[in-house]
């Protein structure tokens, strides 16, 4: 079993959908493809921005098998695998395959807003009884509940075989410099927010999981590798020629506005699964505007 520490520019893939709504495996071959000969350095399958609550527990594993399929042994993948009922977590983890996975990013519990002592104990249970090790994920704006810089640190005090990242998507900088400032050796901060990965960076995080790339890897690899090398010149170029998109991406939700962007650019139908919906037509035209503005720049 393939077992590798991610590092650098992770892409949270997005689940395309053909016109009738059913998963589209020949596009979803297609963007595996688009994103690795993009610079990528590993993939995120069934995460958020992949729709994973709407997608069916045979969807969810045809989709994971297939990027495992055509992404071979070129990139890490990392697993997405959360939920707000931990017994059903740690049984429904034993229903994939997970030969060739690297890592599992468990998103924290949403909806039963648990306290700090209950978000570890969550994922005390889920670590000891997960095979690989494990990515933990904070986005209280999704969630409903913030995992404060303590309770991480504990984890990963707790489980430093196991325990060996965070996504922090709470768009706090402050919080995140917390948890980089008192993480012990090994620990590293992930970028849940294309938008803050260059001053999370430059604070001492150490990559990205990233919406955007799925759309434009090479561009959002850019700003991660400029900044990984302390070229803060590059990086600030690549990052402000990208601001303008990385802010419409979310306009009206996620993964709304990355779809818009990967149907413009041929890789996709722009279809999502309620309760989500496609972005308004005036988001959408501010898209296919700005991504003409960045193919001239």
């Amino acid at each position: 079993m393939v077992v590798s520490k991610v590092k650098g520019t992770g892409v949270a893939l997005v689940t395309p959908f053909t016109s009738n709504g059913e998963v589209d495996f020949s596009a979803l071959e297609k963007l595996v493809n688009h994103v690795i000969d993009g610079g990528v350095n590993y993939l995120v399958v069934l995460g958020t921005t992949g729709e994973s609550a709407t997608l069916t527990k045979s969807e969810k594993i045809s989709v994971l098998n297939k990027v495992k399929e055509v992404a071979g042994d070129r990139v890490p993948i990392v697993l997405g695998h959360g939920g707000n009922n931990t017994k059903i977590l740690i049984e429904s983890l034993k229903e994939y395959d997970l030969e060739g996975i690297s890592a599992v990013l468990s998103v924290t519990p949403s909806y039963n807003k648990p306290s700090q002592s209950g978000l570890y104990e969550h994922y005390k249970a889920f670590i000891e009884s997960c095979p690989l090790p494990v990515i933990l994920y904070n986005v209280p704006g999704r969630t409903g509940v913030n995992m404060l810089p303590g309770t991480t640190l504990k984890l990963a005090e707790a489980f430093p075989e196991k325990v060996y990242a965070i996504k922090e998507a709470s768009g706090d900088l402050a919080q995140m410099m917390e948890i980089i400032n008192n993480a012990p050796d090994g620990f590293d901060v992930i970028s849940g927010d294309d938008g803050i990965t260059l001053p999370l960076i430059a604070s001492g995080g150490k990559g990205l999981i990233s919406v955007i790339a799925n759309a434009f890897p090479h561009e959002m690899s850019s700003v991660v590798n400029f900044s990984l090398e302390d070229d803060y010149t590059e990086a600030r170029k690549a990052h402000y020629e990208l601001l303008n998109l990385i802010g419409l991406t979310f306009a009206n939700g996620n993964p709304g506005g990355v779809k818009a962007m990967l149907n413009k650019i041929g890789l996709i139908e722009n279809v999502l699964r309620l309760p989500l919906v496609p972005v308004v037509k005036e988001t959408e035209e501010k898209i296919l505007a700005a991504i003409d503005d960045l193919a001239n720049s």
